[in-house]
């Protein structure tokens, strides 16, 4: 706390808000090594770090042997903090006797950690050590296709489909699809299909190919081109398979065609094509979103009268279905049928009924519903988000605080979002010194903040005649948001 030296009231109140956390975070007591699960072990060591500089020495003087399998399954964990995942992944591969020998799989998820937090020359940097491993393949590149697309960077996924020879791989019918299906999953299916009318002389589309334009052309949406592309696809005799299928009943459906799209699954039904459990759930989640409960019900009884399993997904659209029209009893009898077919319910059909009832401003049934959620089911980063927010937003940081410290207790890793809603909440709050402690720890996790939270925080430490604390962290950022774009 050397930088903090100083700063009079300041001074006082950041170490009383610091004990506070501590007592939230996993202390490095708590860090004892876990023989039967070192990775866990290795989790709680690194996320319980205050300091980005002292990780390297904690991790050396852990005693724990990070073999290959250890490392993938350290940094899937740290998958939300890329700067983290990044230091440990750097030391695993320092280390004595010959270091970590990385997987495929920890390589790839390196890349798309440091591609969330925008680090794109680390990134890069990573992708040329897999190059000299000779581990970089097709799936490397389509993975930074589908970031670079998704943070609206379309001529930084062109350069990588044209850079992959360069780095010893050869563009194929896969990399074109995947360049394909990136650019038309972050909504430029225009710049897709113009590249596909440059291309693909030098590929042969297959039924993937087109799909994934007709997907795009669906989500714009736009039904004629949609239509033009599926002629296209026929007269190249390409036939529809049961993925063509799904995009074409799912773009009907989302457009308002349902009856459209239940034409659609007669026509391939009739054609021997039995549609899927993802083709009804789609049609299920449909009839709910319009309300037309009875409809839903009926085609969700349709499909097992077809001798079709319903899974997980085809159960959450019911789910929702059921929550839109507000019959939550309905919802639960659900997920008592789940688990008598053997299916437990995911933290995504939980997170159904939770978002529900919070728009509907049932918080405390929402509370109990949360509670009764964490002795069936890991809440995922939306379920933490959405209860912190819904408590910071009804003026009970206390209770928003409660949820961050079983987070932290269940060594689950937070996202921007959940960092953010109780960040803004503390300040709404007027708890500055807790909200400065959060922004650091976010930034020592290699995340960066939104711009409208820091700025939230930045007004209030003016207000209260902080600068210098603003500096600092000021500083901190500055170093974090470091992002050259190609190596």
């Amino acid at each position: 706390m050397e930088l903090y030296r100083g700063m009079g009231r300041f001074h006082r109140t950041l170490l009383e808000a610091r004990k506070v956390f501590a007592r939230m975070l996993s202390s490095r007591g708590d860090a004892l090594v876990d023989i039967t699960d070192p990775a866990r072990s290795l989790c709680k060591l690194i996320i319980s770090c205050q300091k980005a500089a002292a990780l390297e020495h904690e991790l050396d003087h852990s005693g724990i042997r990070v073999t290959p399998d250890v490392a993938e399954r350290v940094l899937e964990r740290l998958d939300n903090a890329g700067m983290l995942a990044y230091r440990f992944f750097e030391w695993a591969r320092r280390q004595k006797r010959g270091g970590c020998a990385h997987t495929v799989r920890s390589y790839h998820t390196v890349v798309s950690s440091l591609a969330k937090i925008r680090q794109y020359q680390l990134m890069w940097d990573v992708v040329a050590v897999m190059r000299r491993e000779g581990v970089v393949n097709v799936e490397t590149f389509g993975i930074i296709m589908r970031k670079y697309a998704r943070s609206q960077k379309v001529d930084e996924a062109v350069y990588t489909f044209n850079v992959m020879e360069k780095y010893g791989v050869v563009p194929n019918l896969a990399a074109f699809n995947s360049l394909l299906g990136a650019l038309c999953k972050s909504k430029n299916v225009r710049e897709a299909q113009e590249i596909f009318d440059k291309m693909n002389s030098q590929f042969s589309p297959d039924a993937k190919t087109y799909s994934i334009l007709l997907e795009g052309w669906g989500r714009a949406p736009n039904l004629p081109k949609m239509r033009e592309v599926y002629s296209e696809m026929i007269d190249a005799g390409c036939e529809p398979d049961i993925v063509t299928y799904g995009i074409m009943v799912d773009s009907l459906c989302k457009t308002g065609r349902v009856e459209e799209a239940v034409r659609v699954v007669q026509d391939m039904t009739s054609r021997g094509c039995q549609p899927t459990t993802f083709i009804y759930s789609v049609l299920v989640h449909t009839y709910g979103v319009e309300m037309r409960i009875e409809d839903a019900v009926a085609t969700f009884l349709d499909m097992e009268k077809d001798g079709i399993v319903p899974d997980v997904v085809v159960y959450n659209a019911l789910v929702t279905a059921f929550c839109k029209a507000k019959k939550f009893q309905n919802a639960f009898r659900v997920l008592n049928d789940m688990e008598g077919h053997g299916i437990s319910p995911n933290s995504r059909t939980w997170n159904i009924i939770l978002n529900h009832l919070i728009s509907l401003e049932r918080d405390d049934e929402a509370y109990r519903v949360f509670r009764r959620m964490i002795k069936y089911c890991q809440p995922d980063s939306d379920t933490y988000t959405m209860m912190i927010k819904m408590f910071c937003e009804n003026d009970k940081v206390e209770m928003a605080l409660k949820v961050w410290k079983y987070m932290r207790l269940k060594q689950f890793l937070p996202s921007m979002h959940t960092f953010s809603v109780l960040i803004n909440g503390l300040c709404d709050k007027g708890e500055v010194s807790q909200a400065c402690v959060l922004l650091e720890d976010m930034i020592e996790k290699g995340i960066r903040p939104p711009g409208s939270t820091f700025g939230k925080l930045r007004q209030l430490l003016l207000k209260e005649g902080r600068k210098d604390v603003l500096d600092f962290l000021v500083k901190k950022m500055n170093i974090l948001i470091q992002e050259p774009l190609f190596d």
